[in-house]
């Protein structure tokens, strides 16, 4: 007992605060770290602690506890005030906000960023932007439905290998137009948390399957999370989920890994600078295993097929620019009757995802789809590989 009332006085004094406001004894120590930290910018930390309400200190306390380093030297109280009022009111406003435990609010609406990116303040615009969007929402599956099917007319950005760089705050890409998958991520997490849907970062640093990393969304729905990302298929599901679904747990380069504000036992690998160390995270592998083999156990009789992926591009000028793909259908016929058909990805989809058939080994198909001025082009296509990749040109 006189160890409890020793750690609450300590905490009285270091931090300031009245008896009434009660910061809860496990974030004392990592508050004091914190602190020591911040250096000259102890001040705006200390203001931003006593300027919150009964009711919310311990949410600032959380945030302030667990931020980078690089906040702790440099955010204001203005801004961290702000952010915390907004997100509260958020809660407060949407019926799906008394849903949401305080662990998971703390942890998934409150934080105002998700990765390295530059810190906007962009929670209050994005709640104008987001808030009558939602308001007739009964439920928080809806409201991620429809943030989810109307984002990209709000923020007017569009995926594209041209952006600037990956690591993009919601405003650098608002303001580019483009942005890389992490900077889309970005962009629909704090739509998402601008309204109170609980999110974070998921994604791989490098994938089994074929060269490259990709990063999306998970959203906290009914006590689980739900993968989703800016270009949507519903939660969970996703051109990814084959590839999420072969990832390898014994090598972490191949893991499937979810952010965290509130310390983890990993980091979040970012590719473009491993050395960032602050972005913590979950290994989540398994969780996108079973997805993939649930889906696969709906998909009985795909089993010892070919999977034959398809990418259609403007011309051969280059293949490396999202813009020069093209959207067309392309439909897969045997002995004059069409088996498959679907559409290869255009310049908004990432340069991940593929039109995918799986095929029987050993046969040949007819491959259809149209040029540029229309017609219908037919070519032949065997199948004697174990995996297939084709490039088609548009020739536009």
């Amino acid at each position: 007992m006189k160890k409890l009332l020793l750690v609450l006085s300590s905490l009285l004094f270091v931090f300031g605060c009245s008896p009434s406001k009660k910061i809860d004894a496990q974030y004392v120590e990592d508050l004091n770290i914190a602190f020591n930290k911040a250096g000259e910018n102890k001040a705006e930390l200390q203001l931003a602690i006593d300027e919150m309400s009964p009711d919310k200190v311990n949410a600032m306390a959380f945030l302030i506890a667990y931020m980078p380093e690089r906040d702790l030297k440099t955010l204001s109280a203005e801004y961290l005030i702000k952010n915390v009022n907004l997100a509260y009111k958020a809660k407060n406003e949407f019926p799906w906000g008394n849903e949401i435990p305080d662990s998971v609010f703390y942890n998934d609406v409150l934080p105002y960023a998700l990765m390295n990116e530059r810190r906007d303040d962009w929670r209050e615009d994005f709640y104008n932007r987001f808030a009558p969007i939602v308001k007739d929402c009964k439920t928080m599956e809806e409201a991620i439905t429809i943030i989810n099917d109307t984002i990209i007319d709000v923020v007017k950005v569009k995926y594209s290998t041209e952006r600037e760089k990956p690591d993009q705050s919601p405003y650098e890409s608002i303001d580019q137009g483009l942005a890389s998958c992490s900077g889309l991520s970005v962009l629909l997490a704090d739509a998402f948390r601008s309204v109170g849907i609980p999110t974070r970062l998921a994604g791989t640093p490098n994938w089994t399957t074929k060269e490259g990393n990709h990063n999306w969304n998970e959203v906290w729905l009914k006590g689980q999370w739900y993968f989703t990302e800016y270009y949507p298929s519903g939660l969970d599901k996703s051109w990814f989920l084959a590839d999420a679904g072969v990832a390898d747990t014994k090598d972490p380069k191949h893991w499937i890994y979810a952010s965290s504000w509130k310390p983890a036992q990993y980091d979040f690998p970012l590719v473009w600078d491993y050395d960032i160390k602050y972005v913590h995270a979950h290994n989540v592998t398994d969780r996108y295993i079973d997805l993939w083999h649930k889906e696969q156990a709906q998909n009985v009789g795909k089993e010892g097929k070919v999977a034959v992926r398809i990418k259609m591009f403007k011309n051969k000028a280059c293949t490396l620019i999202s813009d020069n793909r093209v959207e067309t259908e392309v439909t897969i016929s045997a002995d004059r009757k069409i088996i498959e058909s679907g559409k290869t990805a255009g310049p908004l989809k990432d340069m991940n995802d593929i039109l995918q058939f799986y095929l029987d080994k050993n046969k040949t198909y007819q491959m259809t789809y149209f040029d540029s001025k229309g017609n219908p082009v037919t070519k032949t296509l065997a199948v004697e590989a174990d995996n297939m990749e084709l490039t088609l040109y548009k020739e536009i």
